[in-house]
């Protein structure tokens, strides 16, 4: 049998094990093993070793346990309960306020930790029951949540952009310095649909009562601006800063991250032995997680490529019309299938691999520029069902009244919104690239 057929089988053998339930890291690695010693009697996994140790010895990848650990440890001390607060009473007097605050939180929540899960449950369970007793729409309650906590994978520091940093031999400063106005620009769309939604439908979003209000003076408001929001802002503009402007490596500003983290936590009183302690445990597993995954896909990939993958996505690409962007729109379309069934992390250590090089043969695109593609396109993984992350951490903590499709109804806008973000930056690259080239990245 043709090696072509054998891989055609273990991409097949890989989305039927997805789609029974396996999880995905199991999948890709078993999958790899099977098909591998199929094709090859097992002697190809000789070159295993090498490639592993190859990957995890990455310098830059350390970075990802640091940039983790600050968000937990930002998540676990419930500074973000006490920002999204300030920040609701601040601009509760507009009709929609409370959603724009969860926007805004998600902007700092996600500069502060970079991980979907710990975001989505944090905003679930402190602004959904608050926004539901405020009178909001139960969908649009729940689509806004779900949209803000996905904002980290954008907005720098994000594991997506360092890991997509990793996979496309990149500069991890170049990438966090183009993701930042296209993040910024996602928060500002998703800020005119919910004004707009105020503006006509302002009975779905209403505005805090003046009782409410009148509980908080502007003065005290103030106030706690400068001591909830105030510190992890200024921690988060530090590490992203020093990145960008090339003072510290990424590794070396994750560390300071790391323990600003726990200044801040100490400054404002909310850091205790069984805090740190669960922080720890919880980064441990999340960086378990990630590094398992990458693994698991270099099993995977030393066996498709070994079984001529690579020359099954080659025929693909010359049926592909258009030139340059036509390949670039086939690339991202793929992407954005595979998300409603695959996390971001194996589409980026599988699919984005086998796909670079096509993209690589166009000098008229830039790889930075690329790569903020595939990130923002990755964001509407979290959001499509059956399986987008966020609908799923969503469902997990919401309360039992909570329906599925609510949650599906509610983030279908802000998938939308995600791709008319991702066309705005396929016409205008200059949105990613005039930060990196106005400070010499």
């Amino acid at each position: 049998m043709p090696l072509e057929y054998i891989a055609l089988m273990m991409v097949g053998a890989f989305f039927v094990l997805v789609l029974t339930g396996m999880p995905v890291a199991f999948a890709i690695a078993a999958v790899g093993f099977v098909f591998g010693f199929i094709g090859f009697d097992g002697w190809l996994f000789e070159l295993l070793p090498a490639r592993i140790y190859g990957t995890i010895s990455n310098y830059t990848l350390l970075a990802i346990p640091l940039f983790v650990f600050m968000g937990v440890m930002l998540d676990k001390t419930r500074v973000a309960e006490r920002m999204l607060e300030v920040i609701g009473y601040a601009s509760g007097a507009l009709p929609g306020g409370m959603a724009l605050a969860v926007i805004a939180v998600g902007v700092l929540l996600g500069a502060a930790t970079g991980i979907v899960g710990a975001a989505i449950v944090t905003l679930t369970l402190i602004a959904l029951p608050t926004l539901l007793r405020r009178g909001y729409k139960r969908t649009v309650a729940c689509g806004t949540i779900c949209a803000a906590g996905t904002l980290g994978q954008i907005i720098p520091p994000s594991l997506v952009l360092l890991v997509l940093a990793d996979t496309m031999n990149l500069s991890v400063g170049s990438l966090f310095a183009a993701a930042l106005m296209p993040g910024l620009m996602l928060a500002g769309l998703y800020v005119l649909y919910l004004m707009t939604l105020a503006w006509f439908y302002s009975a779905d979003v209403p505005a805090i009562d003046a009782a409410e209000r009148a509980k908080m003076s502007k003065r005290q408001i103030v106030k706690d601006l400068f001591t909830a929001v105030l510190p992890p802002g200024l921690l988060v503009a530090a590490v992203l800063g020093s990145i960008i402007a090339g003072i510290a490596a990424p590794t070396e500003a994750a560390a300071v991250g790391a323990v600003g983290a726990v200044v801040v936590a100490v400054v404002m009183r909310r850091l205790s032995w069984p805090v740190f302690s669960d922080a720890v445990m919880s980064t441990v597993r999340i960086t378990a997680m990630v590094f398992f995954v990458l693994i698991a896909s270099q099993v995977f990939a030393l066996a498709f490529r070994g079984l001529d993958g690579e020359f099954l996505i080659e025929a693909m690409f010359d049926w592909v019309p258009g030139g340059a962007y036509g390949t670039l729109l086939f690339i991202l379309l793929l992407i954005f299938l595979l998300g409603f069934f695959l996390e971001w992390i194996q589409i980026t250590y599988i699919a984005v691999p086998l796909f670079l090089p096509f993209l690589a043969g166009y000098p008229e695109f830039s790889l930075v520029w690329v790569a903020i593609l595939i990130a923002m396109n990755l964001q509407t993984s979290f959001l499509t069902p059956p399986f987008g992350w966020s609908l799923i951490f969503m469902k997990g903590v919401a309360p039992p009244d909570i329906r599925t499709t609510e949650i599906y109804r509610g983030a279908i806008p802000f998938v939308i919104i995600q791709l008319v973000a991702l066309g705005l930056l396929i016409v205008f690259p200059g949105i990613a690239l005039w930060l990196p080239e106005a400070i010499g990245w």
